[in-house]
């Protein structure tokens, strides 16, 4: 089984500072594959907690070098996009990247000191018995379900690490998720109980981009730069 590895996390922020410097990205150093991944950037400065700055992925197997190229870009803005179906997600990732997504303000490249990265590689997808037949912190979830208000199919997906980092119990998680899908009407047990729910497993690696300037340096004999940008490692 493939696990999400330093040298993923390394490739996505190749992605990035190629993109600033327009320049090619360099070759990735993992093995092509057909997986389900998420890119998720994150912002910290002044040693705060970190915060989001972006996250998209697929819940569809495809292949991962395209994929974090792609995802790498296509994620950083401002939404989280961790909470939608996947032919959304698809769709997303063909047309809109952030780049020159309208809603949110682009990373300028000089944001990049603070950014950290973790890849995500799914796996494991189960159909669970029931809505609470998942464990927090292990397993991610794509819920399913009519929308009864208007007889329309929804669905979203958190990852697994969603409810944890949020403290939420498992009712909160799902109630959330059926928010998140944009169904706006009353949530009772019986319309929770008519929810289908497929759990599934990730990997994930973490890198800060300090971790990522030490690592090109190490290996490449000199730091990372952008062209016109100072960068504080």
């Amino acid at each position: 089984m493939m696990s999400a590895n330093q040298e993923m996390a390394v490739y996505c922020f190749d992605t990035l500072v190629a993109h600033y410097n327009g320049e090619q990205v360099p070759p990735p150093e993992f093995e092509e594959g057909h997986h389900p991944l998420f890119v998720t950037w994150k912002k910290a400065v002044n040693g705060s907690e970190p915060r989001l700055r972006g996250c998209i992925g697929t819940l569809e197997a495809r292949g991962i070098v395209t994929g974090f190229r792609d995802y790498a870009l296509t994620s950083y803005s401002d939404l989280c996009q961790q909470i939608f179906s996947a032919e959304s997600a698809m769709r997303i990732a063909e047309n809109s990247f952030a780049l020159r997504d309208r809603r949110f303000p682009p990373i300028q490249a000089k944001e990049l000191p603070y950014l950290q990265c973790t890849v995500s590689i799914l796996t494991n997808y189960e159909t669970a018995a029931n809505y609470l037949d998942w464990e927090i912190e292990k397993h991610g979830l794509i819920i399913e379900f009519t929308d009864p208000d208007y007889n329309t199919r929804r669905s979203a997906t958190y990852l697994p690490e969603v409810a944890a980092h949020e403290g939420w119990t498992k009712i909160e998680t799902i109630d959330s998720l059926m928010r998140k899908a944009g169904y706006k009407g009353a949530i009772s047990e019986t319309l929770r109980c008519r929810i289908c729910v497929t759990r599934y497993q990730s990997t994930l690696y973490t890198m800060h981009f300090r971790d990522y300037a030490s690592y090109v340096k190490d290996t490449r004999g000199a730091a990372p730069a952008i062209n016109g940008t100072k960068l504080a490692h």
